[in-house]
């Protein structure tokens, strides 16, 4: 009776041997496919915002708001550069200030 139990043990034992390395191959493949699945649905997300900028960068409007931004201008106009802007209003704002407490008195 004792024998018929270790045999029955021993089949056991193999059996799960003998499963172990594709249960382990099929739940390996099942984490990469889980991972995998979220990789594309990322690049469909990046993809479908780069057409939309796509489609935003071929209108009329952002070409010139980009061409605005490289220094182009429309023929007839005038550019005009700008510099120390901070420098400015940090003086308009001291003349202010001078000016609000020279009112005071």
């Amino acid at each position: 009776m004792t024998l018929r139990r270790w045999l029955a043990v021993g089949a056991l034992v193999l059996v799960a041997l003998l499963y172990f390395r594709p249960l382990k191959a099929y739940v390996d493949a099942r984490a990469q496919l889980a991972q995998r699945q979220t990789v594309v649905q990322r690049l469909e997300h990046r993809k479908s915002t780069l057409e939309r900028r796509l489609g935003e960068s071929t209108s009329v409007d952002t070409l010139i708001r980009e061409a605005r931004a490289l220094g182009y201008v429309r023929p007839g106009e005038h550019l005009f550069i700008v510099k120390d802007i901070p420098q400015w209003r940090r003086r308009q704002h001291a003349s202010r200030h001078a000016a609000r407490r020279g009112h005071r008195r």
